[in-house]
C-alpha cells in the first residue's frame, strides 16, 4: 500500500470521526443552566487526535471546532429553537474548545507522551479543563451569563480528569490488543519458518545425493561416448548403471520438488515466460553461486526484450551454463553483464564477464567435447561437455553461439536465436 493512498484512508477515517463527533456532541450534560456542555463528542474528538500521526492536530481541531458549530446551527434552523444570531452567539464558543485543545497538543506536542500512560491522562486533563476554560470565556464574552465557583471549577476538572485518563486508557487498550495481535501474528510467521528451514535442511541431503549421482553419471557418460567414438566395445553393464543412476536422480528430484513446493506453495513454474523475467532467474542463481564459492561479483543486466517464449528450459540451460562458467572464470572478485537485445529477426544474448580469460590457442577447441581447463580440488578433470551441450541445444533452435573475444578482464560470448523459433510452441514431452 502505498504512503498516498493510506494517507487518504486516514483522511476519510478522520471524516468520519468528525461527523462522529458532532452526532455523540448531542448525548451531553449541562451542568451550568446555561448553552455549556459536557459531551461524548469531546472524547471522541481526544481519541482522534491522538491516534492518527500522521495528520496535523491543528487541522482536525479545525475541521471539528467548524463542523461542530455549523451542525448545532443547522440543528437549530431545523428545530425553530433559536434565531441564527442567537444561535451563532451560543454555539460558535464551543469551536474555540476543539480548536483550543488541538493548538495546546500540537505546541506541546502531546503524541510524545503517549508512551506514559498516567503522564499523558494528567495532561489530557488539562488541555481538556484549559480549553473548557477558553470556551467559557467566549460564552462570558458574548454575554451569555455566567457564575464562576469554587463547585463549577471542581465540576468541569472532574470532568476532565475523567475524560482525560477514560480516553487514555481505552487507547491503551486498543493499542494492547493490536500489539498482541501483532506478536501472535509474527509467532506464527516464525514458526512457519523454522519449518520452512526444517524441511530445506533436510533437502539439501537429497540435493547432495544427486549432485554426486549428477557427477558419475557425467563422467560415465563421457567414457561411453570415448569407447564409441574409438569404436571399441561398451558393455551393457556400462549403459544399464547410467539408466539405474539417472533414474535414482530422477527420484530424488520429484521428492525435492514435491517438499520445496509444498514448503514454499507455490504452483508449478508456468512454461512460458518473458525473456528479461528468464535473464532475472539466471542472474538471481548464479549469484547465490557467486556467494556459494565466496566470490564478490557484481552481476549486472540488460534485458529490456518485449518477448516471451514457451523454450524457457532451453534458455535457461544455455544462459545458466555460460554465466556459470564466467562466475568459475572469475578468481574472486569481478563482474558479469548479461545483455539481451532485438537485432532484426533474432534474439541475441551476450555475456561478458571479467575473468582470467580463454587462451588464443584454447579458444577453437571449448565447443568440441571434452575440452576442458577445469579441474576439481582432487585434481579430476571435468567432462568439458557443458558448451557442447549449450551449442547443441542452440543449434536445435536453429541459432549459433560463438566466443567473440576473450582476454584478461573481458570475454563476451554471443548466442543468436531466430525469434520465430522461440514463439513456436515448444512440444511437450
Amino acid at each position: 500500500m502505498t504512503k498516498g493512498k493510506t494517507t487518504r484512508e486516514q483522511f476519510l477515517i478522520v471524516v468520519f470521526l468528525i461527523l462522529a463527533i458532532a452526532f455523540l456532541g448531542e448525548m451531553k450534560v449541562n451542568p451550568f443552566n446555561n448553552s455549556f456542555r459536557f459531551s461524548l463528542g469531546s472524547a471522541v474528538f481526544f481519541f482522534v487526535l491522538i491516534s492518527f500521526a500522521t495528520i496535523s492536530p491543528i487541522f482536525i481541531g479545525v475541521c471539528a471546532g467548524f463542523f461542530v458549530a455549523a451542525f448545532r446551527i443547522s440543528l437549530d434552523m431545523l428545530t425553530g429553537q433559536a434565531a441564527l444570531s442567537d444561535s451563532l452567539l451560543v454555539h460558535i464558543p464551543a469551536a474555540f474548545y476543539y480548536m483550543n485543545f488541538a493548538l495546546l497538543a500540537r505546541i506541546i506536542n502531546f503524541r510524545r507522551f503517549m508512551e506514559f500512560p498516567i503522564r499523558a491522562g494528567l495532561l489530557g486533563a488539562v488541555l481538556d479543563f484549559t480549553s473548557n476554560a477558553v470556551e467559557l470565556f467566549f460564552r462570558h464574552f458574548f454575554g451569555e451569563p455566567f457564575a464562576l465557583t469554587y463547585q463549577t471549577i471542581a465540576m468541569i476538572l472532574l470532568f476532565s480528569i475523567l475524560r482525560g485518563f477514560c480516553v487514555i486508557g481505552l487507547y491503551n487498550i486498543l493499542m494492547i490488543r493490536h500489539l498482541r495481535a501483532l506478536g501472535e501474528a509474527r509467532q506464527q510467521e516464525l514458526e512457519r519458518l523454522v519449518m520452512i528451514n526444517t524441511g530445506l535442511y533436510e533437502e539439501t541431503f537429497y540435493l547432495q545425493k544427486s549432485i554426486a549421482y549428477i557427477e558419475e553419471i557425467t563422467r560415465k557418460s563421457y567414457d561411453l561416448y570415448s569407447l564409441l567414438v574409438e569404436g571399441k566395445k561398451v558393455e551393457p553393464h556400462s549403459v544399464l548403471y547410467i539408466a539405474e543412476h539417472i533414474h535414482e536422480v530422477k527420484k530424488d528430484v520429484q521428492r525435492i520438488f514435491s517438499g520445496l513446493s509444498k514448503l514454499i506453495g507455490q504452483e508449478p513454474l508456468r512454461r512460458r515466460l518473458p525473456i528479461s523475467e528468464l535473464c532475472g532467474m539466471v542472474m538471481r542463481a548464479n549469484k547465490k553461486y557467486a556467494e556459494l564459492l565466496g566470490k564478490k561479483i557484481q552481476f549486472t543486466q540488460a534485458c529490456h526484450v518485449d518477448l516471451s517464449t514457451d523454450h524457457v528450459y532451453a534458455l535457461l540451460s544455455v544462459l545458466n551454463n555460460l554465466v556459470a562458467n564466467a562466475v568459475e572464470a572469475i578468481p574472486s572478485s569481478g563482474s558479469i553483464h548479461l545483455q539481451a537485445k532485438l537485432e532484426q529477426s533474432n534474439l541475441v544474448f551476450e555475456v561478458t564477464d571479467s575473468g582470467i580469460g580463454i587462451a588464443k590457442e584454447d579458444a577453437d577447441w571449448i565447443f568440441h567435447p571434452g575440452f576442458t581447463t577445469k579441474y576439481d580440488q582432487h585434481g579430476n578433470p571435468s567432462t568439458g561437455i557443458g558448451l557442447t551441450h549449450a551449442r547443441d541445444i542452440v543449434q536445435s533452435l536453429h541459432g549459433h553461439i560463438q566466443l567473440v573475444g576473450s582476454k584478461p578482464g573481458q570475454t563476451t560470448f554471443r548466442l543468436v536465436i531466430p525469434t520465430c523459433q522461440l514463439l513456436r510452441k515448444e512440444e511437450r514431452k
